[in-house]
Protein backbone atom coordinates (compact mmCIF):
# COMPACT_ATOMS: atom_id res chain seq x y z
CA UNK A 1 0.00 0.00 0.00
CA UNK A 2 2.63 2.56 1.05
CA UNK A 3 4.61 2.07 -2.16
CA UNK A 4 1.59 3.20 -4.18
CA UNK A 5 1.63 6.67 -2.63
CA UNK A 6 5.30 7.45 -1.92
CA UNK A 7 5.95 9.31 -5.16
CA UNK A 8 2.85 11.50 -5.02
CA UNK A 9 2.69 12.28 -1.29
CA UNK A 10 2.55 16.04 -1.88
CA UNK A 11 -0.17 15.69 -4.52
CA UNK A 12 -2.12 13.51 -2.09
CA UNK A 13 -1.88 16.07 0.70
CA UNK A 14 -2.96 18.92 -1.58
CA UNK A 15 -5.36 17.12 -3.89
CA UNK A 16 -7.44 14.96 -1.58
CA UNK A 17 -10.66 16.23 0.00
CA UNK A 18 -11.24 16.73 3.67
CA UNK A 19 -14.25 15.34 5.48
CA UNK A 20 -17.38 17.08 6.76
CA UNK A 21 -17.88 17.87 10.44
CA UNK A 22 -21.25 16.07 10.27
CA UNK A 23 -19.35 12.84 9.72
CA UNK A 24 -17.22 13.28 12.83
CA UNK A 25 -20.16 14.49 14.92
CA UNK A 26 -22.09 11.35 13.98
CA UNK A 27 -19.14 9.09 14.79
CA UNK A 28 -18.35 10.86 18.06
CA UNK A 29 -21.98 10.60 19.15
CA UNK A 30 -21.62 6.81 19.04
CA UNK A 31 -18.54 6.64 21.28
CA UNK A 32 -19.00 6.29 25.04
CA UNK A 33 -16.00 8.49 25.85
CA UNK A 34 -13.58 10.75 24.00
CA UNK A 35 -10.22 9.95 25.55
CA UNK A 36 -8.24 8.24 22.78
CA UNK A 37 -8.74 7.80 19.04
CA UNK A 38 -6.48 5.90 16.67
CA UNK A 39 -6.48 6.94 13.01
CA UNK A 40 -5.06 4.00 11.05
CA UNK A 41 -3.67 4.60 7.57
CA UNK A 42 -3.80 8.32 8.29
CA UNK A 43 -1.88 9.25 5.13
CA UNK A 44 -1.33 12.99 5.24
CA UNK A 45 -3.81 13.39 8.07
CA UNK A 46 -7.04 14.36 6.31
CA UNK A 47 -9.09 13.11 9.30
CA UNK A 48 -6.73 14.10 12.09
CA UNK A 49 -7.63 17.75 12.58
CA UNK A 50 -11.30 16.98 13.23
CA UNK A 51 -10.50 14.03 15.50
CA UNK A 52 -8.09 16.20 17.51
CA UNK A 53 -10.87 18.68 18.13
CA UNK A 54 -13.06 15.98 19.71
CA UNK A 55 -10.70 13.53 21.41
CA UNK A 56 -8.29 14.27 24.23
CA UNK A 57 -5.54 12.36 22.44
CA UNK A 58 -5.11 10.98 18.92
CA UNK A 59 -2.52 8.53 17.65
CA UNK A 60 -2.21 8.47 13.86
CA UNK A 61 -0.27 5.79 12.01
CA UNK A 62 0.80 5.09 8.46
CA UNK A 63 3.29 2.93 6.61
CA UNK A 64 4.42 5.91 4.49
CA UNK A 65 6.86 8.28 6.19
CA UNK A 66 6.59 10.60 3.19
CA UNK A 67 2.86 11.05 3.74
CA UNK A 68 3.22 11.52 7.50
CA UNK A 69 5.62 14.39 6.86
CA UNK A 70 2.75 16.21 5.10
CA UNK A 71 0.30 15.76 8.01
CA UNK A 72 -0.79 18.66 10.29
CA UNK A 73 1.20 19.04 13.51
CA UNK A 74 -1.13 19.33 16.51
CA UNK A 75 -0.34 19.23 20.25
CA UNK A 76 -2.61 16.28 21.08
CA UNK A 77 -1.72 14.17 18.02
CA UNK A 78 1.11 11.64 17.99
CA UNK A 79 2.20 10.28 14.62
CA UNK A 80 3.86 6.90 14.29
CA UNK A 81 5.48 5.41 11.20
CA UNK A 82 4.64 1.70 11.32
CA UNK A 83 5.62 -1.35 9.28
CA UNK A 84 2.95 -2.98 7.07
CA UNK A 85 2.53 -5.76 9.63
CA UNK A 86 2.22 -5.04 13.35
CA UNK A 87 2.04 -7.66 16.09
CA UNK A 88 -0.16 -7.17 19.14
CA UNK A 89 2.93 -6.79 21.40
CA UNK A 90 4.17 -4.03 19.06
CA UNK A 91 0.78 -2.32 19.22
CA UNK A 92 0.88 -2.44 23.01
CA UNK A 93 4.44 -1.14 23.16
CA UNK A 94 4.24 1.62 20.56
CA UNK A 95 0.60 2.64 20.29
CA UNK A 96 -1.93 1.70 22.97
CA UNK A 97 -2.61 -0.92 25.67
CA UNK A 98 -5.31 -3.55 25.48
CA UNK A 99 -8.91 -2.26 25.67
CA UNK A 100 -7.80 1.38 25.85
CA UNK A 101 -8.99 2.96 22.59
CA UNK A 102 -12.40 4.61 22.30
CA UNK A 103 -12.42 4.92 18.52
CA UNK A 104 -10.51 3.53 15.57
CA UNK A 105 -10.93 5.39 12.29
CA UNK A 106 -9.84 4.35 8.82
CA UNK A 107 -10.36 6.99 6.13
CA UNK A 108 -10.14 5.82 2.50
CA UNK A 109 -7.77 3.00 3.44
CA UNK A 110 -9.60 -0.07 4.79
CA UNK A 111 -9.69 -1.72 1.37
CA UNK A 112 -5.87 -1.96 1.45
CA UNK A 113 -5.69 -3.93 4.70
CA UNK A 114 -5.31 -7.61 5.56
CA UNK A 115 -8.76 -7.56 7.15
CA UNK A 116 -8.79 -10.74 9.29
CA UNK A 117 -5.50 -9.79 10.99
CA UNK A 118 -6.46 -6.13 11.27
CA UNK A 119 -9.83 -6.85 12.84
CA UNK A 120 -8.28 -9.19 15.38
CA UNK A 121 -5.97 -6.36 16.46
CA UNK A 122 -8.79 -3.81 16.59
CA UNK A 123 -10.89 -6.09 18.79
CA UNK A 124 -7.91 -6.38 21.11
CA UNK A 125 -7.19 -2.65 21.38
CA UNK A 126 -10.74 -1.24 21.51
CA UNK A 127 -12.58 -0.76 24.80
CA UNK A 128 -15.19 -3.45 25.51
CA UNK A 129 -18.07 -3.49 24.71
CA UNK A 130 -18.58 -0.02 23.24
CA UNK A 131 -15.30 0.79 21.51
CA UNK A 132 -16.16 1.97 18.01
CA UNK A 133 -14.56 1.32 14.64
CA UNK A 134 -15.46 3.68 11.80
CA UNK A 135 -14.24 3.23 8.23
CA UNK A 136 -15.26 5.31 5.27
CA UNK A 137 -14.47 5.79 1.62
CA UNK A 138 -15.37 8.36 -0.97
CA UNK A 139 -16.27 7.62 -4.56
CA UNK A 140 -15.85 9.69 -7.72
CA UNK A 141 -16.27 13.46 -7.41
CA UNK A 142 -19.39 14.98 -8.90
CA UNK A 143 -19.30 18.40 -10.57
CA UNK A 144 -22.04 18.71 -13.19
CA UNK A 145 -23.41 16.64 -16.05
CA UNK A 146 -20.77 17.77 -18.55
CA UNK A 147 -17.75 17.14 -16.32
CA UNK A 148 -19.20 13.97 -14.77
CA UNK A 149 -19.72 12.42 -18.23
CA UNK A 150 -16.08 13.01 -19.18
CA UNK A 151 -14.86 11.86 -15.77
CA UNK A 152 -16.87 8.62 -15.84
CA UNK A 153 -15.72 7.76 -19.37
CA UNK A 154 -12.09 8.49 -18.44
CA UNK A 155 -12.39 6.38 -15.27
CA UNK A 156 -13.97 3.39 -17.02
CA UNK A 157 -11.92 3.36 -20.21
CA UNK A 158 -8.50 4.79 -19.37
CA UNK A 159 -7.95 4.32 -15.63
CA UNK A 160 -9.66 1.01 -14.85
CA UNK A 161 -6.78 -1.28 -16.01
CA UNK A 162 -4.36 0.34 -13.56
CA UNK A 163 -6.36 0.04 -10.34
CA UNK A 164 -5.47 -2.55 -7.75
CA UNK A 165 -8.36 -5.07 -7.41
CA UNK A 166 -9.02 -3.68 -3.91
CA UNK A 167 -10.40 -0.54 -5.55
CA UNK A 168 -13.60 -2.48 -6.36
CA UNK A 169 -14.50 -2.29 -2.66
CA UNK A 170 -14.52 1.51 -2.96
CA UNK A 171 -16.51 1.43 -6.20
CA UNK A 172 -19.06 -0.71 -4.32
CA UNK A 173 -19.22 1.95 -1.56
CA UNK A 174 -17.93 -0.52 1.05
CA UNK A 175 -21.21 -2.42 0.82
CA UNK A 176 -19.36 -5.69 0.20
CA UNK A 177 -16.38 -5.21 2.51
CA UNK A 178 -16.10 -7.61 5.44
CA UNK A 179 -17.09 -5.73 8.60
CA UNK A 180 -17.70 -8.12 11.55
CA UNK A 181 -18.89 -5.68 14.21
CA UNK A 182 -22.11 -4.98 16.09
CA UNK A 183 -24.31 -1.97 15.29
CA UNK A 184 -23.62 1.11 17.37
CA UNK A 185 -26.21 2.60 19.70
CA UNK A 186 -29.28 3.86 17.89
CA UNK A 187 -28.60 1.97 14.64
CA UNK A 188 -29.85 -1.43 13.45
CA UNK A 189 -26.97 -2.11 11.04
CA UNK A 190 -23.36 -1.10 10.36
CA UNK A 191 -24.10 0.85 7.17
CA UNK A 192 -22.92 2.10 4.81
CA UNK A 193 -24.27 5.46 5.96
CA UNK A 194 -24.15 8.25 3.39
CA UNK A 195 -22.43 11.60 3.81
CA UNK A 196 -20.80 14.04 1.40
CA UNK A 197 -18.00 16.55 1.41
CA UNK A 198 -17.83 19.61 -0.83
CA UNK A 199 -14.73 21.43 -2.00
CA UNK A 200 -14.17 24.42 -4.26
CA UNK A 201 -11.78 23.33 -7.01
CA UNK A 202 -10.51 24.61 -10.31
CA UNK A 203 -9.53 22.32 -13.16
CA UNK A 204 -5.88 22.17 -12.08
CA UNK A 205 -7.06 21.02 -8.63
CA UNK A 206 -9.02 18.22 -10.28
CA UNK A 207 -5.92 17.14 -12.22
CA UNK A 208 -3.89 17.20 -8.99
CA UNK A 209 -6.50 14.92 -7.41
CA UNK A 210 -6.23 12.50 -10.33
CA UNK A 211 -2.43 12.52 -10.10
CA UNK A 212 -2.72 11.49 -6.44
CA UNK A 213 -4.39 8.19 -7.41
CA UNK A 214 -2.47 4.97 -6.98
CA UNK A 215 -3.69 4.03 -10.48
CA UNK A 216 -2.06 7.14 -11.92
CA UNK A 217 1.27 6.18 -10.36
CA UNK A 218 0.93 2.56 -11.53
CA UNK A 219 0.23 3.70 -15.09
CA UNK A 220 3.14 6.12 -15.02
CA UNK A 221 5.51 3.35 -13.95
CA UNK A 222 4.32 1.37 -16.98
CA UNK A 223 5.11 4.30 -19.25
CA UNK A 224 1.50 5.46 -19.63
CA UNK A 225 0.42 9.06 -19.06
CA UNK A 226 -3.28 8.98 -18.18
CA UNK A 227 -3.71 12.76 -18.42
CA UNK A 228 -2.84 13.00 -22.09
CA UNK A 229 -3.40 16.22 -24.02
CA UNK A 230 -6.66 15.00 -25.56
CA UNK A 231 -7.96 13.87 -22.16
CA UNK A 232 -7.09 17.19 -20.55
CA UNK A 233 -8.68 18.96 -23.51
CA UNK A 234 -11.93 17.03 -23.05
CA UNK A 235 -11.96 17.92 -19.36
CA UNK A 236 -11.29 21.58 -20.16
CA UNK A 237 -14.13 21.73 -22.69
CA UNK A 238 -16.53 20.15 -20.21
CA UNK A 239 -15.33 22.35 -17.35
CA UNK A 240 -15.94 25.51 -19.40
CA UNK A 241 -19.25 24.34 -20.90
CA UNK A 242 -21.31 26.39 -18.46
CA UNK A 243 -19.44 29.55 -19.32
CA UNK A 244 -17.18 29.54 -16.27
CA UNK A 245 -13.56 28.39 -16.25
CA UNK A 246 -12.81 29.07 -12.58
CA UNK A 247 -13.63 27.25 -9.39
CA UNK A 248 -16.61 24.94 -9.07
CA UNK A 249 -18.23 23.16 -6.15
CA UNK A 250 -17.08 19.53 -6.30
CA UNK A 251 -18.95 16.98 -4.23
CA UNK A 252 -17.39 13.72 -3.02
CA UNK A 253 -19.97 11.12 -1.87
CA UNK A 254 -18.84 9.40 1.36
CA UNK A 255 -19.92 5.97 2.60
CA UNK A 256 -19.35 5.06 6.25
CA UNK A 257 -19.26 1.66 7.94
CA UNK A 258 -19.43 1.95 11.73
CA UNK A 259 -19.74 -0.65 14.47
CA UNK A 260 -18.81 -1.44 18.04
CA UNK A 261 -16.54 -4.20 19.20
CA UNK A 262 -18.98 -5.84 21.66
CA UNK A 263 -17.84 -8.42 24.19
Amino acid sequence: MADLFIKQSKQYAVGRPGYPEKLFQFIASKTASHDLAWDVGTGSGQAVRSLAGIFKNVVATDTSQEQLECAPKLPNVRYEHTPPVLSIPEIEQKLAPKSSVDLVTIAQALHWFDLPSFYQQMKWVLKKPNGVIAAWCYTLPRVNNSVDTVFDRFYANDVEPYWDPARKLVDNKYKTIDFPFEPVSGEDNTGPFEFATERLMDLDDLFTYIRSWSAYQTAKEKGVELLKDDVMGAFKQAWNADGGDGQKAVIYPINLRIGRVGN
